[in-house]
């Protein structure tokens, strides 16, 4: 499964890439070897970043589901009181 992100989102991490390599490497690339650089670590550590996530999901439903019991259950046919353990007189 190849990782992908929307145009606009491309679009504004090939500008931050730029951004990068200028102001932290002072190198100043183009809009084509940012976008390579992108392309590699879509490919490259993507998936890290993808599957890490997915583990977070997993563990985070996991632990949801467990906790059915306390957190979806209701009183059943609570709309009586119960009656009181006192006796009347007879």
């Amino acid at each position: 499964m190849a990782i992908t992100l929307s145009d606009d989102a491309a679009k504004l991490a090939v500008a931050s890439i730029k951004r990068y390599f200028l102001e932290e490497l002072d190198h100043e690339i183009g809009d084509l070897k940012a976008a390579l650089v992108l392309d590699y670590f879509l490919r490259e550590i993507g998936p890290s970043i993808y599957n890490g996530a997915i583990v977070d999901a997993q563990t985070y439903m996991r632990d949801r589901v467990a906790d059915l019991d306390g957190a979806c259950s209701a009183p059943e046919f609570s709309y009586w009181p119960p009656k009181s353990s006192v006796r009347r007189g007879r």
